[in-house]
């Protein structure tokens, strides 16, 4: 097989939000039936004063038609450049309701993530994975695809057979070396001049600044004041752009698995390998515990053994059923995907004893998931497509050889188990086709209203360490600390930790302290 292998990090990637679902309570994301009848079929704007080329799209009314289970939909229009919103050139942004229950405090935009995480299929699919009854008593829960994300204006590069190929497909040159480096750069700059072709003028205009001020055009066209947002994983960064972009119209947002905005991507890939490994060594702890581990000995001797067996099929890959062949990467994919919730721990253990047996089938029904991959070899969605080009323009990157391989042995270091195979990432994103200008700083939202910050003691892709640094930046920062296991905690933790986002959101009330959930 020729070049492939994508080597990506994976930084905040939130699909397995919404998709852990799959491996963990099986849900199908119930709506609940029993709507108001008298919930409203149009959204009236604020009528606040903007400037004269923006008022097309803040005065936007905007027409709900329903959609299933009670849902209503509907397309908002944007600026392509919000640095020129008088060219008439313009995004689609898809929208999706579940109207309020119950006394209605306003609208509630959420967003599971990503980036590239569909907000739409997330309300749609997951409502009451997404919020729990209260809030769907108290707000319009409304999802969205953010620009360049599923049904909005969207990403496009690559056809099915081509994102296998990328995705799963396996370089030819030994891990880390100067042929590697060229055969991985060579498949990146491929899959960007794609992108850009059958992206076109969109692909500059993904970055997150842009997508925040889609959230203000939302806010006013939904007849909101003030932005509720509730906000999961890399949805962190987004609201906590919109609150330094707009802070006197920060609402309630609830900002859970938070993201430290002034992190470089380098450092986001090391101490994502440490949370990673870290949850990895929490599984193997508990299994080892447990009747049916396929493991033995101490946590230190099956984290050899895995270790093993991701050197073992870097070389010697295992080939499923379909012909595809199992390597690191994809291997290391399959096993983080059921480390995002520790209810999927007992699929984790099946998965491994699989492959130990030389049967790769399990390992990449994980790795589709995580990738939106169906069992016809179709993909669901655009999001590792989306989920590359917004990170490729919201962060720096450097791929001189030097530079990575000193990353790599820091990320090694802090990860020695699986910290090898998520090095390199700046390879990906390195000579895209339009390149992040700015800096990555601290945000403090200055006069901004409350806004809390909730973190897991043992996030793995969202350390917990961001959540105490952005409740700490943002001036109205408020921390929410849940104690335990994987990746975001609202509404899958603890009554401590929904009490508290409920309260804040639908009340406006913040703990006089951490309450330590």
């Amino acid at each position: 097989m020729t070049r492939r292998t994508r080597v990506r990090t994976l930084s905040v990637r939130a699909r397995a939000t919404a998709l852990a679902l799959v491996l963990t309570l099986g849900l199908s994301g119930c709506v609940p039936l029993f709507l108001p009848e008298q919930a409203p079929t149009t959204s009236v704007p604020t009528g606040e004063k903007v400037d004269a080329d923006l008022e097309p799209f803040y005065n936007q009314v905007l027409k709900w038609s329903d959609c299933d289970d009670g849902l209503q939909c509907t397309t908002a229009s944007a600026p392509l450049d919000w640095a020129d919103p008088g060219s008439g050139e313009t995004v689609d942004l898809a929208l999706v309701r579940h109207p309020a229950t119950g006394t209605r405090v306003g609208s509630l935009l959420v967003n599971p993530g990503g980036p590239g995480g569909s907000g739409y299929e997330f309300v749609k699919d997951s409502l009451d994975y997404a919020t729990d009854a209260k809030l769907q008593a108290g707000f319009d829960v409304v999802g969205f695809d953010p620009r360049g994300v599923g049904r909005s204006s969207a990403v496009s590069c690559y056809e099915p057979a081509e994102m296998d190929e990328y995705l799963y497909g396996l370089a030819t040159a030994p891990r880390g070396s100067d042929a590697w480096i060229q055969e991985l750069s060579a498949a990146a700059v491929d899959f960007g001049a794609a992108c850009q072709e059958n992206t076109g003028a969109l692909l500059e205009h993904v970055d997150s600044l842009s997508a925040a001020r889609d959230l203000d055009l939302l806010r006013a066209a939904l007849g909101d004041e003030k932005l509720n947002f509730l906000g999961y994983s890399y949805g962190t960064f987004l609201g906590a752009t919109y609150a330094d972009l707009y802070p006197e119209r920060v609402g309630r947002l609830a900002l859970d698995g938070a993201l430290d905005p002034s992190t470089s991507n380098a450092e986001v890939t090391r101490v994502q390998a440490t949370g990673f490994e870290n949850a990895l060594r929490s599984y193997l702890a508990d299994c080892l515990a447990g009747e049916e581990c396929p493991f033995n000995g101490t946590v230190d001797e099956a984290m050899a053994t895995i270790g093993a067996l991701l050197a073992s099929v870097d070389v010697s890959p295992i080939t499923a059923a379909d012909g595809r062949q199992l390597g690191a990467n994809t291997l290391l994919t399959a096993i983080i995907y059921p480390l995002y919730q520790a209810t999927a721990w007992p699929n984790l253990s099946e998965m491994f004893a699989s492959v130990l047996r030389g049967d790769a089938d399990l390992a990449f029904q994980f790795a589709d998931g995580y990738n939106g991959r169906s069992d016809d070899g179709t993909y669901r969605d655009n999001a590792t497509e989306a989920f590359l080009a917004i990170n490729c323009i919201d962060y720096s990157y450097n791929d001189d050889p030097a530079s990575m391989r000193a990353q790599a042995a820091e990320i090694e270091q802090a990860a020695p188990t699986i910290g090898k195979y998520m090095a390199f990432g700046d390879i990906g994103c390195a000579n895209w086709p339009h390149q992040f200008d700015g800096e990555r700083s601290e945000i403090a939202a200055e006069g901004a209203d409350p806004i809390l910050v909730v973190g897991t003691t043992n996030d793995p892709a969202t350390p917990y360490v961001w959540a105490e640094n952005l409740s700490e930046q943002l001036e109205s920062g408020h921390l929410v600390t849940f104690t335990g296991e994987g990746h975001t905690a609202y509404n899958k933790s603890n009554a401590c930790v929904n009490s508290a986002v409920d309260d804040y959101l639908l009340k406006g009330t913040v703990p006089a302290e951490d309450p330590m959930c």
